[in-house]
């Protein structure tokens, strides 16, 4: 298998990633507050437990293991984990679109830096 099949698996490995923690922020908040007493906490979290979208977050991340696993083939793991950081990228962008995050300045250049250390960590 040719080289570019490892930035395939690194890449699923970043969107089931991301896939998977916007689905749990989606469903919690429609969940709503965590309550403050400890059976209504197990309640809360039991009803999370046990929903399809939560559930499909939890797939998608052990899918991402998968992912992951299959990337190491292919890399060294001090090559292929700064790739990861792309991560808090993609959750930035899409929890402002989906959710209505606030984007701050500091926000961006952290983002900016994290794309920059990305491409230097790639090249060295």
């Amino acid at each position: 298998m040719v080289r570019w099949h490892g930035y395939v698996y690194i890449l699923a490995t970043i969107l089931l990633t991301v896939f998977g923690q916007l689905t749990l922020k989606w469903r919690i908040r429609s969940f709503g507050p965590m309550p403050d007493q400890f059976i209504g906490k197990f309640s809360y979290f039991s009803g999370l437990l046990l929903d399809p979208v939560i559930l499909s977050g939890f797939a998608a991340a052990f899918l991402a293991s998968i992912t992951w696993m299959a990337a190491m083939t292919r890399f060294e793991l001090s090559y292929a984990y700064p790739f990861m950081s792309l991560n808090f990228v993609l959750v930035l962008l899409l929890s402002t679109t989906l959710f209505g995050e606030p984007v701050t300045a500091a926000k961006l250049a952290g983002c900016a830096l994290i794309v920059v250390g990305t491409f230097v960590a790639a090249r060295g």
